[in-house]
């Protein structure tokens, strides 16, 4: 009697196998790139908002605020000297593409009143670059961590 069943050899199950091991190989790597690059696209979008609101900042008052963000990832705080800033549509859309929990800000240089200047760093701490902001320029540098 002849057998009629059809199915795959070993052989064949094998290299498909094997194909599948080497797709996963290249994909995953770059898979993961992508997420280090959307981490630093995020840091990137807080770091121009930050930038936008101290223009802002300056020409409504003629002077630059503090930005500081409390350890929960809650509240993204605005000081110009000793005050509060008051909220603007500016520093709403500063709070929402700034407040994750992973994006850290650091004011290097703080604002005291009517400041000329300062240095803001920000960084996803998932992410690969570091993003500075000053009255001229915005730069980012890959991180040492």
């Amino acid at each position: 009697m002849k057998n009629t069943t059809q199915g795959f050899t070993l052989i064949e199950l094998l290299i498909v196998i094997a194909i599948i091991g080497i797709l996963a190989a290249v994909l995953i790597p770059n898979l993961l790139g992508a997420q280090k690059r959307a981490y630093d696209t995020s840091a990137m979008s807080c770091a121009k908002s930050i930038q936008s609101a101290q223009a802002t900042a300056q020409v409504d008052s003629q002077g630059y605020f503090g930005v500081s963000k409390d350890a929960d990832a809650t509240a993204v705080t605005y000081t110009q000297g000793s005050l509060s800033a008051a909220p603007t549509a500016t520093t709403a859309e500063l709070a929402t593409n700034c407040l994750d929990k992973n994006t850290i800000i650091a004011t290097t240089t703080a604002p005291s009143g009517a400041s000329a200047t300062y240095v803001i760093t920000v960084k996803d701490r998932r992410g690969a670059k570091t993003y500075t902001v000053t009255p001229t320029s915005m730069t980012s540098a890959a991180s040492s961590s």
